[in-house]
């Protein structure tokens, strides 16, 4: 039996997909696959039984990813499943900025009681009159799921738009509307573009890039939306660039010590990915990622080691090793193998960074004494027979 720990709650459509395999434990200590969204790990200590953690979400820096690949531990998270949630709220805030539809709502509540509102409302509407986002220019630096799905939008909306991401995969490609304009740096969309969204991971390329001079780069009055990640913008330099108009609004969905109360800021909660659509695509794939890996050893969507798909094992056992990504890893392993006459039927293994992973498929039974002669070789982190 295949135990389960939740570190959060997680949507039960999620939890539905584990079978009769799977039970689920209220200790971590206990567990050998756990699902988690935002609670913090940092800090927790790991069982020799886990085997893979889920985050029900992208972002995954609540997780020590390090520690977790130097365990043997693989990390998934699940890319795209919430992005049309993150999507629909960067159209809003677009929305939001150019109409000042939050100010005119705060303002009819101080005349609400007025027994003359509906006089009052004609006269004062004028001091909440925006513009339209047709025809306006949106820059988008980040062309994954979501804003692949952001830039197709705002096309279909009637805005022109640029998109900027170096790393665009072949698949995100193929879903990009051949109108998006190609833009070659994001200072170029900085220069260009009416409204600018950010869509990228936290990486030191990518932490404050909206800055005191990348904003000195933009158009008087441009909208800046982050929908993706808190540091990537720089709070203090946003913060005087409202202050002189130079940035008209910063929508943003991290509220902190500094945007929560920043002038010309609206800050959501973090409602990204905070509809019940999201919560449980996000729990069907955490959970389908981890069956995979259990059941068959594949890796999909992880962020520690390397992507590898070997399919279903059709021979008489398989078995998948974590370990260094360091030189004559390999043949090792097949020495060992034919030291004790073990045929190996299929063998796969991809690295990444410091980290890789092999699956070896055998033709012959394997017993305990083989998994105990792999994980004495250096440089292995675990072993498991499937």
């Amino acid at each position: 039996m295949v135990k389960y720990h939740c570190l959060n709650p997680i949507a039960q459509v999620g939890l539905d997909v584990f079978d009769d395999k799977y039970e689920k434990t209220d200790c971590l200590e206990n567990a050998d696959v756990a699902l988690v969204r935002s609670a913090a790990m940092h800090e927790m200590e790991f069982p020799e039984s886990l085997l893979a953690v889920a985050r029900a979400g992208a972002g995954v820096n609540n997780i020590p990813l390090d520690r977790c690949a130097e365990q043997g531990i693989v990390v998934f998270n699940t890319p795209g499943a919430n992005a049309n949630g993150v999507k629909e709220l960067v159209i809003a805030g677009m929305l939001l900025a150019a109409r000042d539809i939050k100010g005119g709502i705060d303002w009819v509540q101080t005349i609400k009681d007025d027994e003359n509102v509906a006089k009052l409302v004609e006269k004062g509407k004028s001091k909440f009159a925006g513009s339209e986002i047709r025809g306006k220019k949106l820059g988008v630096i980040g062309l994954g799921a979501i804003g692949v799905l952001v830039a197709n939008a705002a096309l279909e909306l009637g805005m022109t738009v640029y998109g900027c991401d170096p790393y665009i995969s072949v698949a995100n490609a193929w879903k990009l509307n051949r109108g998006v304009i190609q833009m070659n740096s994001r200072e170029d969309v900085f220069k260009e573009c009416d409204y600018i969204t950010v869509h990228t991971p936290l990486l030191d390329d990518t932490r404050k890039m909206i800055n005191r001079d990348t904003i000195a780069m933009m158009k008087d009055g441009v909208v800046i939306l982050n929908y993706a990640r808190d540091l990537l913008v720089d709070d203090d330099a946003m913060e005087e660039a409202l202050a002189s108009g130079k940035v008209a609004r910063y929508m943003t969905d991290f509220p902190n010590a500094k945007s929560a109360g920043m002038k010309g800021a609206i800050a959501t909660p973090h409602l990204g990915a905070s509809t019940q659509e999201s919560e449980d695509n996000c729990a069907i794939m955490a959970v389908k990622e981890l069956r995979d890996y259990v059941e068959n050893g594949n890796i999909a969507n992880s962020v520690n080691y390397p992507a590898l798909d070997a399919g279903v094992c059709r021979v008489a056992g398989r078995i998948c090793i974590q370990h260094r990504n360091i030189p004559n890893m390999l043949s090792q392993f097949t020495t060992t193998f034919a030291n004790l006459n073990i045929n190996i039927e299929n063998m796969y293994n991809k690295s990444r960074g410091d980290y890789a992973y092999s699956v070896l498929d055998v033709c012959d039974h394997v017993g305990s004494d083989m998994i105990a002669k792999l994980s004495e070789i250096s440089g292995v982190l675990k072993v498991r027979l499937l």
